[in-house]
């Protein structure tokens, strides 16, 4: 088709004895350094201090990240792992290590949105080479068309590249948001910050899987549009609790009376 874009890329880069080191697997790891750096600079900005370079929370949000995009997946599949579970699991990582070095978890999840944009953007573009997740077909001038041999795309289709407008999608949020981000820090309550980046990331992955060929798993729902939808209701359950918390710590307290 004309003004397709072709992708003639192996998914895999080598084989050493049994490790086989993929575009997928770079991209991943190169994903989670770029979201730690920013996420950790963001928090010791905000005054949290980050001992030993935040190694303890990265282990946490890493290893629970894993257990829960393990196990998202299971429940639609059974192989691989989901991008969805892997911040879910962050989450409850970022928890952990929030009340074991006992500082606010808001204040993670204020430096958790940006970094998450980041390490998604960043990630996406194993995906985007591999092919791994069919998007639907399509015969606009951006369609592409895997046809390697080894691709996990669909060869002889041209297909939405659906990863890449996620990796977009990130970039846009990031461009949008990161410039005020310390400016939003201070009229904001601590928190709805760092849910407004995933509540947005959450809808507008909501309508994007729509350009995927996933399963549906529930009421004609896909996987990923169930925890994108699930993202999008702790917003808006969390963003006014944090509101009246901080209106509550702000109001004065009862006047004692003065003693003649």
């Amino acid at each position: 088709m004309p003004l397709t874009i072709v992708i003639d890329l192996d998914p895999n880069i080598l084989r050493i004895g049994p490790l086989l080191i993929t575009w997928h697997g770079v991209f991943s790891v190169l994903g989670i350094i770029a979201a730690a750096r920013i996420g950790f600079w963001l928090l010791e900005r905000d005054g949290v201090e980050v001992k030993g370079g935040g190694g303890d929370g990265l282990a946490w949000m890493v290893i629970v990240g894993l257990v829960g995009a393990r196990l998202l997946y299971v429940w639609e599949n059974f192989r691989g792992i989901s991008q969805w579970g892997g911040l879910f699991g962050a989450m409850v990582g970022a928890f952990i290590w929030a009340r074991r070095s006992k500082f606010s978890f808001w204040k993670i999840i204020d430096a958790g949105g940006p970094a998450a944009m980041l390490g998604l953007a960043v990630g996406r573009i194993g995906d985007v080479i591999n092919g791994e997740h069919h998007g639907t077909p399509t015969n606009l001038p951006w369609g592409v068309e895997y046809v390697n041999p080894n691709t996990l795309g669909e060869p002889g289709k041209v297909v939405h590249p659906e990863v890449a407008y996620e990796m977009v999608l990130c970039l846009a949020i990031l461009a949008l948001i990161l410039p005020f981000h310390e400016r939003l820090k201070k009229r904001l309550p601590v928190g709805v910050l760092g849910l407004l980046y995933l509540a947005i990331y959450a809808a507008g992955r909501f309508l994007l899987s729509f350009l995927r060929t996933d399963q549906s798993v529930f009421i004609g729902l896909r996987q990923a549009q169930l925890a994108s939808a699930l993202m999008v209701i702790a917003a808006i359950i969390f963003v006014p609790v944090l509101w009246r918390r901080a209106a509550r710590a702000a109001a004065p307290g009862p006047a004692t009376p003065s003693r003649a």
